[in-house]
This record gives structure tokens, C-alpha cells and sequence, in this order.
């Protein structure tokens, strides 16, 4: 099972806005990616910036790529992210899970 890891952070007063897109538009996107195993939205304010994580796990590597492309590694966007995120990180980080309960 690989772990895929992506972060982005809004301005606090766009966060409820951005939670709610998440929910609505990404999280069903990803439950109907084959190989994908669960999705999770993690959320920490900091001042004016919220920082968000989208912690996602999958199958496999060849179930990331038919998600994500040939380049697992570079981070996917929606073009309504454009109206939340502060800037684009380019790139997302695997883990490959060797424990769990």
C-alpha cells in the first residue's frame, strides 16, 4: 500500500470555503479512482494561513499513476484551486505503508 501525501495552504478566511470544495469536488473524485483505498483531508490553522493536507492511499504505484499520470510525483490541481491556494507546490510525496492496525 503506498501513501500519497499533497499540502496546500489559503488565506483562514478562505478555509471554510476551500473545506467545503474539497468535500464536495475532490474527495469524490478520488473514491472512484481505481486502487484508490481511502482518502483523508487534514486541516491545521496557523494565523492567517490554514495550511490543508490530502492524505490519500492506494493500492499501488501503477493505481497512483492512472490517477496521476506517468510523473506520480508532480501534484494534480482543479482549476477552481486558483480561487483558494496561495501557490502551487509542485510536487506530492509517497510513503509506502509498513505498518498499520
Amino acid at each position: 500500500m503506498i501513501a500519497r501525501m499533497w499540502h496546500g495552504r489559503v488565506p483562514t478566511s478562505k478555509a471554510g470555503a476551500y473545506r467545503e470544495f474539497v468535500n464536495s469536488r475532490a474527495i469524490p473524485d478520488y473514491r472512484v479512482a481505481r486502487g484508490n483505498i481511502s482518502v483523508h483531508i487534514l486541516e491545521r490553522a496557523e494565523g492567517d494561513i490554514t495550511h490543508f493536507i490530502t492524505l490519500t492511499f492506494w493500492e499501488d504505484l501503477e493505481s497512483i499513476k492512472g490517477f496521476a499520470g506517468d510523473d506520480i510525483e508532480l501534484a494534480k490541481y482543479y482549476e477552481e484551486d486558483k480561487e483558494y491556494l496561495l501557490e502551487f507546490e509542485k510536487n506530492v510525496v509517497h510513503y509506502e505503508v509498513v505498518g498499520q492496525s
